[in-house]
């Protein structure tokens, strides 16, 4: 089981702040795939990746992470200071 949150406008595209998940994925990308999936709503979300950023167990990284025994993935937008 997995924890999976969205911060910010991908938590108002999906419609929740967080889920808890079962999945066999082994990366960060084959999760999205997953959920890509489910609703359409999951494929508005991350219908570009290049506009999101990624944590795995608060740690940020790549889609391309691997997930072993990973608790938590948070999808968020980048941050901009100011």
């Amino acid at each position: 089981m997995i924890k999976v949150l969205y911060f910010a406008w991908v938590r108002e595209r999906i419609g929740v702040p967080y889920e808890m998940l079962e999945t066999q994925s082994g990366t960060v990308m084959e999760l999205v795939e997953e959920l890509k999936q489910k609703e359409e709503r999951y494929q508005v979300a991350f219908s570009d990746l290049s506009a999101l950023k990624v944590a795995v167990d608060q740690e940020l990284c790549e889609f391309d992470a691997r997930l072993n025994g990973a608790l938590e993935v948070a999808f968020f937008p980048p941050m901009t200071g100011g």
